[in-house]
């Protein structure tokens, strides 16, 4: 298996992005790279977190968004406010929600990282997540090999 890439951007510049990663190009400094997982984890990764902030039933579900390239999707803005959410939703008691969806992610069947590594991953996504400016039209992408 490949790799999974999660990154900021505007529709044209990951339209580019993709492009280069197509055709084999190196991790972009300000994207998360994921090895040997695909579009289905990062999917359970949004059904986890919507659980953790108490927003199920939401749609988690990536999206082609555009037909000149079947390896990028777009993550719904439902799943963008709540992967953003991890890093400030406050519960009751003494638990860390993004701890708690990081140790459940790896606990995910076949997930080739542990809660460790899972818990840099999501801390990072989510701040990719949280740092989206609705203003510059950019949007959340999935790029996977």
């Amino acid at each position: 298996m490949g790799f999974t890439e999660i990154f900021v951007s505007t529709h044209d510049a990951a339209l580019k992005r993709a492009g280069a990663l197509e055709a084999g190009g190196a991790a972009a400094p300000d994207a998360v790279r994921i090895p040997d997982i695909s579009d289905f984890e990062v999917e359970r990764l949004g059904d986890l977190a919507g659980v953790a902030v108490h927003a199920p039933g939401a749609d988690y579900e990536l999206a082609m968004v555009d037909v000149a390239s079947d390896s990028l999707l777009g993550v719904p803005s439902a799943m963008v406010r709540t992967l953003a959410e991890l890093l400030s939703y406050e519960t009751e008691g003494e638990g860390d929600v993004l701890e708690d969806v990081a140790a459940n992610w790896a606990a995910e069947e076949d997930m080739p990282f542990g809660a460790d590594q899972a818990r840099a991953y999501v801390r990072r996504i989510a701040e990719l997540a949280a740092g989206i400016d609705p203003a510059t039209k950019s949007g959340l992408y999935v790029w996977t090999s």
